[in-house]
């Protein structure tokens, strides 16, 4: 079964900042202690490249990026951008079209480390499976950084809070082709598989804090969380438009303000 994950560079260049203050800066050191140069990595899922230009700088050099994305024009983005080492200096950069549902172990064939950020929750576990199997039998270390975990807070709370993340949560784990996404269980469910092989893993929160100053993000996140708990759900839909009314009001005042968990995860051979 193909995975098709539909995100735009519009949207994956605005989070990037969030993605950039939310991810665990102590697995990424923990992570580069585990190599030794030269270093090549293959990021799974690697939209337009921001794990690289985040991760690049933490790690040392020579580093070789493999970029592995369905989508050719996410890539091509990717590819554009610079990314550079802990000495500064300029990362080589390989890409990969190829879908990620059916990794193999020789995709990741000299991999010194592998990563992704906010792909598993749109995994199945067969899926999620696949790259954990691949990830062991190339012995890399796997740094997975920013799978949901459902839980959000927002900032003044609202009697909606809790009915909309429940029918987010909900959608996120549906079925789409026969797939079943693991949507918030992905975190457990990785750090699990890997344990039952052997490995070490830590994990960690690594939430989104959102303020005044991620307006845009803000507005963009919360229309998404709410059309997706209302397709999950019809019948939310008139008190959506509500909800939506109130957050939108809180939000242009610079009264709003949102905390999205995520978790990341690292695991490697013990």
């Amino acid at each position: 079964m193909s995975v098709v994950i539909p995100v735009s560079a519009d949207w994956l260049t605005l989070r990037a900042p969030a993605d950039a203050a939310a991810r665990s800066t102590a697995l990424a050191r923990r992570a580069a202690r585990l190599m030794r140069p030269p270093i090549t990595v293959h990021d799974l899922g690697s939209g337009t490249g921001s794990m690289m230009r985040w991760l690049a700088p933490l790690l040392p050099g020579p580093q070789t990026w493999v970029l592995h994305d369905w989508n050719p024009a996410l890539l091509a983005h990717a590819a554009r951008e610079s990314a550079h080492d802990a000495d500064g200096a300029a990362v080589a950069v390989e890409t990969r079209v190829a879908e990620l549902g059916h990794l193999r172990p020789r995709d990741l064939h000299g991999a010194s480390l592998v990563t992704a950020s906010a792909l598993l929750d749109v995994l199945s576990a067969d899926e999620v499976e696949a790259i954990v199997r691949a990830c062991v039998d190339a012995g890399a270390p796997t740094l997975f950084a920013l799978s949901v975990t459902g839980r959000v807070a927002l900032d003044p709370v609202d009697p909606g809070d809790r009915v909309f993340q429940a029918a987010f949560d909900d959608h996120q784990r549906r079925t789409v082709d026969g797939r079943r996404l693991l949507g918030p269980d992905a975190p457990a469910v990785v750090a699990g598989m890997f344990r039952a092989a052997g490995w070490a893993v830590r994990a960690t929160d690594a939430p989104w804090r959102l303020g005044p100053a991620q307006r845009s993000l803000i507005a963009q996140w919360l229309d998404g969380w709410l059309a997706a708990a209302v397709e999950e759900r019809p019948a939310l839909r008139e008190w959506a438009v509500e909800y939506a009314r109130t957050r939108s009001a809180q939000l242009t005042a610079g009264d709003l303000r949102v905390v999205v968990h995520h978790e990341d995860v690292l695991a490697w051979p013990s």
